[in-house]
């Protein structure tokens, strides 16, 4: 079953801004992981997300992609079949944790309000 892929505002910019070979191979992992987004313990491809380094992304899955050192972390919405892509990022010090929970928090925010 292929999932619906959707990128927040945010993640598209993010998408925008790699190179053309680095999107390329971005498009090839999510087109992939689409397929089955589930975590690896539902025999999925996504690696589940915990407390890293004081954040805490309980719910969020990461695709890693070695060779280019680029993360991206997404969120499923189960009931509508969705793989929502919230950050696309290079692994360096971590900061593709930082922005995500970032951007949770700010959408959490929106919400509220």
């Amino acid at each position: 079953m292929n999932w619906t892929v959707e990128f927040t505002s945010q993640a598209r910019k993010d998408f925008s801004s790699l190179d053309n070979s680095q999107r390329l191979i971005v498009r090839k992992a999510i087109s992939k992981v689409c397929n089955n987004p589930l975590p690896h313990s539902e025999g999925g491809y996504g690696k589940p997300l915990g407390n890293k380094h004081g954040n805490d992304l309980t719910g969020l899955l990461k695709i890693k992609l070695k060779s280019s050192d680029i993360r991206i972390i997404y969120k499923l919405v189960r009931i509508n079949s969705q793989m929502i892509i919230i950050v696309i990022g290079m692994r360096t010090d971590e900061e593709v944790y930082d922005t995500a929970r970032n951007r949770i928090n700010d959408s959490q925010q929106r919400e509220q309000n």
